[in-house]
């Protein structure tokens, strides 16, 4: 069965940086997308980046240009490089994957790691 670990949260001070890592396992054939979501406390969760196989990707507004999605194929680990962090950016940050045969980016989640950053 599919699994999705996260790493890499913490805790920093704004205009710092973090990398999330997530570890995908028990696909035969890699997922087709490949997205980071968010959820802050008393918001909805949405979506942050989302990557495709052939590396094309997308990302929520308030992240472009400080954020990087990428990924590692031959892997299957997600990354997301997050620079020049807000005190907004904090929230729990989960992973999620589709299937090799459609674009759905959200089949399966991660357990999430937490992004915490202050002012």
């Amino acid at each position: 069965q599919v699994q999705l670990v996260e790493s890499g949260g913490g805790s920093v001070q704004a205009g710092g940086s973090l990398r999330l890592s997530c570890a995908a396992s028990g696909y035969t054939y890699s997922p087709s997308c490949m997205a980071w979501f968010r959820q802050a406390p008393g918001k909805e969760r949405e979506a942050v980046a989302r990557i495709y196989i052939g590396g094309s990707t997308d990302y929520a507004d308030s992240v472009k240009g400080r954020f990087t999605i990428s990924r590692d194929n031959a892997k299957n680990t997600l990354y997301l490089q997050m620079n020049s962090l807000k005190t907004e950016d904090t929230a729990m940050y989960y992973c999620a994957a589709g299937t090799h045969y459609s674009n759905s980016c959200n089949n399966y989640w991660g357990q999430g790691t937490q992004v915490t950053v202050s002012s």
